[in-house]
């Protein structure tokens, strides 16, 4: 079964500039990537760009709005994603939990609703 793995962290925790952040983070999330892509689970994932650089889009009455920023006000935000192939919950939870950003942060698990 596929899951998503989303990453939220707390963007105004860290006063490291983002190129500094992924400089740090990079062998864990690096040895991470390795474990999981040699396992046979990881399908995808990418790091996401601060929400200062999101956009929000809505439609109203035909008409779309744009809002900068992201869709909601939260003490977390959306930093990144993995998409992986588990067996069950079990599974995609083991592999949450290695994810370095769950240390700092929390780790969605939401499986996918094939169509």
């Amino acid at each position: 079964m596929r899951y998503l793995l989303m990453i939220a962290l707390e963007e105004s925790a860290s006063s490291r500039t983002p190129e500094e952040d992924g400089q740090e983070m990079q062998p864990e999330y690096a040895a991470f990537m390795k474990d999981i892509a040699e396992r046979g689970v990881l399908l995808g994932g990418e790091r996401l760009r601060l929400t200062t650089d999101a956009t929000t889009v809505r439609v109203r009455n035909g008409e779309t709005l744009t809002t900068d920023g992201p869709f909601a006000e939260t003490k977390e935000q959306l930093a990144g994603y993995f998409l992986v192939d588990c067996k069950d919950l079990d599974e995609a939870i083991e592999v949450a939990a290695q994810i370095p950003g769950a240390k700092d942060g929390s780790i969605e698990v939401r499986p996918i609703w094939e169509m």
